[in-house]
């Protein structure tokens, strides 16, 4: 994915515009943890309201909650980072993508809520 084409929430979690929508951390999120050692994503199926916790990824500094950027029913969850949770930190936007989601909010209003990666790499201490 091209970052300047995504979402960020101000929790460094990213989504792309779409259906599915994908979702992942931040380069500057994932760079901040360290080395990630495990993953925890919802099931698919599983509803979640923008701006509520969905996982945690634990690495060997700490763990931390995800928490979801829009509103959506869980469609996919990347498999690869049970035996690969490191794809977080070599491919934040790409191999180590979290979930896929179906948006069920309004989606143009929760994107609008987010930031452009400008705005968010300006308030992130880049």
């Amino acid at each position: 994915m091209n970052p300047d084409q995504l979402r960020f929430a101000g929790s460094h979690e990213w989504v792309s515009d779409g259906n599915p929508a994908t979702v992942g951390i931040s380069h500057f999120a994932q760079d901040q943890l360290g080395d990630v050692v495990f993953v925890e994503l919802p099931k698919v199926g599983t509803t979640l309201t923008a701006g509520s916790p969905f996982g945690s990824v634990e690495s060997v500094k700490t763990v931390s909650d995800l928490y979801a950027p829009i509103s959506g029913r869980v469609t996919a969850v990347n498999e690869a980072l049970v035996s690969t949770p490191e794809l977080v930190n070599s491919s934040p936007y790409d191999a180590g993508w979290l979930i896929k989601l179906e948006p069920t909010g309004d989606l143009a209003a929760e994107l609008g809520a987010l930031k452009d990666r400008a705005s968010y790499e300006a308030g992130a201490g880049h």
